[in-house]
């Protein structure tokens, strides 16, 4: 009889045996692990031959994850009143060098959604060419805007007019707008009295109003109250590309909105410069991304559309993942259980 030490626990074998008789006793391929005898390697070719006699100390070890992985998290889609979308990524018309352009990055990016600012210059480009014959209106639903309004009588003209419009068309994005009554030509942000007064008529005359406002929590609060089918609080400046500047404010306002209606949906509008942008917004928790200048402004703008596309599905995938706490102190990923026989931690 012999007393060996396998993997920490003491065994005891009748007699004397090889290497790769033990492994064969213990159902262990030896081409999948690697063993070690009194802290020696032990390469395969010399498994045969190495006579264990007991007292030894053997190590057999083999490779293990860093984790058991979970399934895939299984996401809705997004209602935003009446409507709903697969892809949570909202796109503007503006700003391309040209309309084929534009309408190969809205491929690209997948989008389901488009604004449009009602407009005449935005309709026609200098070729007489209309905007709407390079828009697929069987895949995209229009959002009108009412972009460049700096009071709530115009942005409300704007409304009604892309109402009519799109009624025309036949498009179902007669019956929304996007909101924005803009404070001053400098900064464009919103002013919030006009805001609040243009919410409250919109929503009477039955539009499905998305409203573009600041990042001041107690101005989502009031627009909500007053019957906003969505807040988009702005994440920087428009056309600014400094991203989420203020992204405390964005969990107060998500806190806030979705406290007791968790699929109210808060969607960022404005300031992304980049896909990390719509990475940080989606992770925070917000429901949905409007951009513009940060596909049609990019050095290659069809080559920024793809990577908003996959930024919108990583950072809404990573929220539904739900990320680990940040801690002080390391954790190890792979396990420390089963570790082979060694010398302390120093301290």
């Amino acid at each position: 009889m012999i007393e060996l030490w396998i993997n920490g626990d003491q065994r005891t074998l009748p007699n004397a045996v090889s290497v790769a008789k033990l492994l064969e006793s213990l159902k262990l391929p030896a081409n999948r692990v690697a063993v070690e005898v009194d802290q020696v390697l032990v390469i395969r070719s010399e498994h045969e031959g190495y006579l264990l006699t007991g007292g030894e100390k053997v190590e057999i070890v083999t490779l293990v994850g860093g984790g058991a992985g979970e399934p895939q998290p299984q996401d809705k889609p997004l209602k935003v009143g009446k409507f709903t979308f697969k892809n949570r990524l909202f796109t503007g018309t503006g700003k391309y060098s040209s309309l084929e352009l534009m309408r190969d990055c809205m491929e690209a990016s997948a989008c389901e959604v488009t604004t449009v600012a009602v407009r005449r210059e935005r309709l026609v480009d200098r070729s007489g060419r209309n905007l709407l014959e390079f828009l697929d209106l069987q895949k995209l639903t229009i959002l009108p805007n009412t972009a460049g309004c700096f009071n709530a009588e115009d942005a409300i003209r704007h409304a009604r007019l892309g109402r009519e419009l799109l009624g025309n068309l036949g498009n179902p994005g007669a019956d929304w707008v996007k909101l924005e009554c803009l404070g001053d030509p400098r900064t464009l942000l919103p002013d919030p009295l006009d805001t609040l007064r243009a919410t409250e008529t919109l929503v009477n005359e039955g539009f499905t109003v998305l409203v573009y406002c600041s990042d001041d929590p107690v101005l989502a609060r009031r627009l909500k109250k007053l019957g906003a089918s969505s807040v988009m609080p702005a994440g920087s400046p428009i056309g600014s590309g400094q991203g989420i500047l203020n992204p405390n404010n964005l969990r107060i306002i998500l806190e806030d909105l979705k406290g007791d209606d968790p699929d109210f949906p808060v969607i960022v509008d404005a300031g992304v410069g980049a896909a990390s942008d719509v990475a940080v917004a989606m992770e925070l928790g917000c429901d949905g991304v409007l951009l513009n200048t940060a596909i049609a402004s990019a050095a290659d703008p069809l080559c920024m559309a793809h990577a908003m596309r996959h930024a919108m599905a990583a950072g809404r995938m990573s929220f539904l993942a739900g990320r680990i706490p940040k801690k002080l102190y390391a954790q190890a990923s792979s396990p420390m259980e089963g570790r082979i026989a060694g010398l302390a931690p120093k301290v």
